[in-house]
């Protein structure tokens, strides 16, 4: 873009509706936080003006300055052109209301569960203070946990991932929440390393990507760690440890609650003898199932 170009660009509106088109143009993949063109625009244009990111129309003809401007234009360039997800751009992701830091060692958070942790997991958990020791299996950045120990706040909450690099980030959530004296965190392979537990809730958001899937993924979502999104052929390589474990930690009255994304199919043609509740939200169907210690 010319320097007389940029400088047409005065107002909000003009760089929003500038990343709009240029998204469009370049046809990006969608799907780290926001799944339209003008929502990633006005996001990149406000976190590049350190502005609240829900406070839009205030500002919308308000002139930049030209710093501002180059600034702006530097994130939408590069959302472009290195199709980096937002998130990695800004090291920030935003779940439910919840501000996360992210970088690259972690995948962008997005998962449905948080829909259903708002809601305290009702009706299959009856009362939300009653949790006292839940888990959070494959915890990346930590959010799930994080959300778990909001949701349940008399809960004693244990996070497990692999790889010691998003146990790092975990570290910076857990931190930032002030939510250490009950949130700790384990660096195990799934449930190898996790000392013997009852817990009355399990969360899981596992890698679950198929082979083929993994093959065509965009560019934006081979950014993320291979390792947090690879499942194996039908997908279901790492669902059948925690299938086979998670009764050995669930209290007799507990719940797992599992994130599967597309992999229905290849999960019912793996676990033909399971009946899963399936768990809608307003963001996903049939990508959650729940079940109890006593069907699995």
């Amino acid at each position: 873009m010319s320097s007389s170009d940029r400088q047409e660009l005065q107002t909000l509106r003009d760089l929003i509706r500038y990343g709009v088109s240029r998204f469009n143009a370049a046809r990006i993949a969608l799907g780290h936080g926001s799944d339209n063109a003008w929502d990633e625009a006005v996001y990149l244009v406000l976190h590049g003006l350190h502005l609240p990111p829900d406070t839009l129309d205030p500002f919308l003809d308000a002139r930049v300055t030209a710093n501002e401007r180059t600034r702006v234009l530097d994130l939408i360039d590069r959302r472009v052109t290195e199709r980096l997800p937002a998130a990695y751009l800004t090291h920030e992701a935003w779940l439910r209301g919840h501000r996360f830091y992210v970088d690259q060692r972690v995948i962008v958070p997005r998962s449905p569960i948080a829909e259903l942790l708002d809601q305290g997991l009702s009706p299959w958990v009856r009362d939300p203070f009653e949790v006292t020791r839940a888990l959070d299996m494959c915890t990346g950045s930590g959010c799930l946990a994080i959300l778990t120990a909001l949701a349940f706040p008399n809960a004693e909450v244990d996070a497990v991932d692999v790889s010691t690099d998003a146990l790092e980030v975990a570290r910076r959530n857990v931190d930032e929440y002030g939510l250490q004296d009950r949130l700790a965190l384990h660096h195990s392979n799934l449930f190898d390393a996790l000392p013997a537990a009852a817990y009355d809730v399990i969360v899981c958001n596992p890698p679950y990507v198929n082979s083929q899937s993994m093959d065509e993924l965009p560019d934006e979502y081979r950014h993320e760690p291979s390792l947090a999104l690879a499942g194996g052929t039908d997908g279901m390589d790492l669902v059948r440890r925690i299938l086979r474990a998670a009764p050995q930690y669930l209290s007799p009255e507990g719940v797992l609650v599992l994130e599967i994304g597309h992999e229905r199919d290849h999960f019912e043609a793996a676990f033909p003898e399971l009946e899963p509740i399936w768990l809608d939200t307003e963001e996903a169907s049939d990508q959650i199932l729940l079940l109890t210690r006593e069907q699995l």
